[in-house]
């Protein structure tokens, strides 16, 4: 991972902001789940473009594990939204232990895909009107 995207790719690091994501847009593949929502333009953060956070919980394996699982998505991510670090989003990852057996290609397409779903805004709901 260069350090261009390092500064260009901001962290998600406390808890209402890991919430606020929840709160988002879903997509889930067999490795990952991925939350995420679009930011409103008046909301200070200290990188208004692309965040992301990670999730690894402890019934995914013992911290070893865990870590490799974190880096492996630290640089999936990074490739994965070049380009795209100007959206205003917040995304988390969940991972999973196949995370740790998977071709790092797929990692990364998941990841981009993740990122279109989750950077559409949530629809409207219509009310339905009886005539």
């Amino acid at each position: 991972m260069s350090a261009e995207n390092m500064c260009a790719i901001g962290r998600i690091k406390k808890r209402p902001d890991f919430v606020a994501a929840a709160s988002g847009r879903r997509f889930h593949t067999e490795r990952m789940s991925v939350q995420g929502r679009l930011r409103s333009p008046n909301e200070h953060t200290e990188n208004p473009g692309l965040r992301f956070g990670l999730t690894v919980t402890k019934k995914v394996g013992h911290a070893t594990e865990r870590n490799r699982i974190k880096r492996r998505l630290r640089n999936a991510v990074a490739q994965a939204v070049s380009g795209h670090e100007n959206i205003a989003i917040d995304m988390v990852i969940i991972g999973r232990r196949t995370i740790l057996s998977a071709e790092y290609n797929v990692l990364v397409s998941d990841i981009a895909s993740a990122l279109r779903v989750v950077s559409k805004p949530k629809s409207v709901n219509h009310q339905r009107r009886d005539p």
